[in-house]
């Protein structure tokens, strides 16, 4: 699956990539385009409440969008997200994650994707976001934390980017 659209990934949680994602679907309206955006996996959110990334997210994006296609997983626990959907007797599934994204994509110009927690954050016992990034078919865009032992968190993320063979987009 191949469409037009980023995967913005992190080194690990809380390093700005909803930010990160927001001003890119920004800078992407103001050229004109119909923006989606889709956080695949969330976790920390009330009952019943949309997580606060996720309404950052389509508050941003200038394509109204089923909140089921922006956000397919939803857990209330902030915890990985396999842990979250093991504890509800879930399993996260790249093809569920893949329908949504083709709805996104089939009523946008561009879909930005941002990923949970790091590049290789387990989504179930044998996948993880790297395999999401790759099951999409987006270039990733890798959004680093300025601290302390950023540089090597950074250098060893963009190693297994590129052994992986993912296109660069920043």
């Amino acid at each position: 699956m191949s469409a037009h659209g980023l995967f913005v990934t992190g080194t690990d949680t809380g390093v700005g990539k909803t930010r990160v994602a927001v001003a890119l679907i920004h800078a992407l309206r103001a050229r004109g385009l119909r923006v989606a955006a889709m956080k695949p996996v969330s976790a920390g959110s009330a009952p019943d409440e949309l997580n606060e990334d996720v309404v950052a997210l389509m508050q941003a994006a200038n394509v109204d969008a089923d909140a089921r296609d922006v956000n397919p997983y939803a857990f209330a626990e902030a915890i990985a997200p396999h842990i979250a959907a093991e504890s509800l007797g879930a399993r996260i599934e790249l093809d569920v994650i893949a329908a949504a994204y083709a709805r996104l994509a089939a009523i946008a110009d561009v879909v930005v994707v941002e990923g949970a927690g790091g590049w290789r954050v387990p989504l179930n016992e044998h996948e993880d976001m790297a395999d999401l990034a790759l099951r999409l078919g987006l270039p990733v865009v890798l959004v680093v934390g300025l601290r302390l032992g950023c540089l090597n968190h950074a250098l060893l993320t963009a190693e297994s980017i590129a052994l992986r063979r993912v296109p660069w987009a920043g």
